[in-house]
């Protein structure tokens, strides 16, 4: 009986840290980690915002399958979650900490246990709705600095996880999974005054600003704009900062739980995966967040160590969430449904040229849906309302020189593998569809709690797909 601990943290970009080559980053729990197991060098994330990617996450199929588009949840969707589908099998589900960014009420999703989970109310922002517009920028965009408890409610959660897996796992007599989640490093970007400290050298900028050619792409360019973040050196500096220590932190954290699992005498049937929902800019290109197919938003941490996993490798098999998400059912010995996407990652071989990895992002901010194709070396980004971005990531990792109209065969190739994926323009109406239901529902429960509400409960939402 294989057990498995999924460890997730919030918008990591996997290149801020020692195990991925950051220069100063160091995160010696999850270094410890890829030694004991195997590193997944070019992993991505469903769609490169927080609602989107962690549903399709849950839910195992593409964003625009469940049309989760955005962060706006007042049309609520009924679809399967993997706690529920592996909880039916005999499979001991539990789920801890934030729930806040799923398509349903946590409660209903159907795992076995959820712990220190809270069921929070939805915002009627109609911006989180909207096409082409942004939300704008909150407090928790430019908030940085040292603060005394800041990770006090994670903390709570990694508690609570080591004394389970102390208490709980040891006495099940069924395979079990827990998804234990920690909020950073999302901002604000402000950490704990020790780890603050710790990067007090560290304050850099980013190598490549809104100053470089390939800032001015139309999207990017327009993504920037509708966003309205332009942060002076002093602030970027901090910023980064702030976000180095709640790498530092989450590290540590992860480091608990590992250790946890050994003390409890769970290692050798148990295992154990990193990862994340989605990237940070940090500043590249001038942009700030999430919400980009560039790689630092798109692209996630996967590390995973235990049963069914070598130990010391690297893949460079371009992998998903949606992969992550198998290698559960696939380590517990359940069957998943046969429409999900994804491959278990032990099933998969370490250096796949052919294989696709796939992203989309219909969210705020943007005109257009945009998709992105990764196979081999190369990176397709096709935009519905900008011109296509092809790169080279092995000769151009940073993404400076777009090859689009120098490469048109390896352009109409990649298109060719998104049309068997979806049809492009047919899946950007449906999203700006939706868009459209769901500004209607803002006004509907609007006109019943009033204009400034700020949430309403999930009982009261429209059903959307699933």
């Amino acid at each position: 009986m294989t057990n498995v601990v999924l460890f997730m943290s919030d918008e990591h970009n996997p290149r801020f840290s020692s195990t991925y080559g950051h220069r100063f980053v160091r995160t010696p729990n999850l270094d410890r980690l890829a030694e004991q197991g195997t590193l997944y060098r070019n992993a991505y994330c469903p769609s490169p915002l927080c609602v989107p990617s962690r549903s399709a996450f849950m839910a195992g199929r593409h964003v625009h399958e469940i049309q989760r588009y955005n962060n706006c949840k007042v049309i609520e969707s009924r679809e399967p979650s993997y706690g529920g589908v592996l909880a039916a099998q005999g499979v001991h589900t539990a789920y801890l900490g934030s729930a806040s960014n799923l398509y349903r009420d946590p409660f209903h999703l159907g795992f076995s246990e959820m712990l220190l989970v809270e069921a929070t109310l939805r915002s009627l922002n109609p911006a989180a709705a909207r096409r082409g517009v942004h939300p704008g920028p909150r407090r928790t965009d430019t908030a940085h600095g040292p603060e005394p408890g800041r990770f006090d409610v994670d903390i709570a959660y990694v508690d609570r996880a080591v004394e389970w897996l102390h208490r709980t796992a040891p006495g099940l007599d069924q395979p079990w999974s827990i998804t234990v989640n920690v909020h950073p490093p999302h901002p604000p970007y402000t950490a704990s005054p020790e780890y603050w400290q710790a990067h007090a050298d560290h304050a850099d900028l980013p190598e490549h600003d809104a100053g470089v050619p390939a800032a001015r792409h139309p999207e990017i360019a327009g993504l920037r704009e509708t966003k309205g973040l332009e942060l002076p050196e002093e602030v970027t500096r901090a910023v980064r900062r702030g976000y180095y220590g709640m790498v530092s932190y989450v590290d540590a954290e992860l480091g608990r739980v590992m250790d946890a699992v050994a003390a409890a005498g769970l290692a050798d049937d148990t295992v154990i995966i990193y990862t994340t929902d989605h990237g940070e800019m940090l500043g590249k290109f001038g942009l700030w967040g999430k919400q980009s197919l560039v790689e630092d938003s798109v692209r996630v941490p996967v590390v995973a160590a235990g049963p069914g996993f070598t130990r010391g490798a690297t893949v460079t098999t371009p992998v998903t969430l949606h992969d992550v998400q198998a290698a559960l059912f696939h380590t517990v010995g359940a069957r998943r449904p046969g429409h999900w996407q994804g491959q278990a990652l032990q099933t998969l071989p370490d250096h796949d040229d052919r294989r696709i990895a796939f992203a989309e992002y219909h969210g705020p901010g943007v005109v257009g849906s945009g998709y992105l194709v990764r196979r081999g070396d190369w990176k397709l980004v096709h935009h519905t309302a900008a011109p296509d971005q092809l790169f080279n990531l092995a000769e151009d990792p940073e993404e400076l020189v777009n090859l689009a109209t120098h490469r048109p065969e390896v352009h109409a190739d990649l298109m060719a593998a998104l049309q068997k994926v979806c049809d492009p323009a047919v899946e950007d109406r449906a999203a700006k569809e939706f868009s459209v239901r769901q500004l209607a529902e803002i006004d509907r429960l609007r006109a019943i709690h009033g204009p400034d509400v700020t949430g309403v409960p999930w009982s009261e939402f429209s059903c959307g797909a699933g």
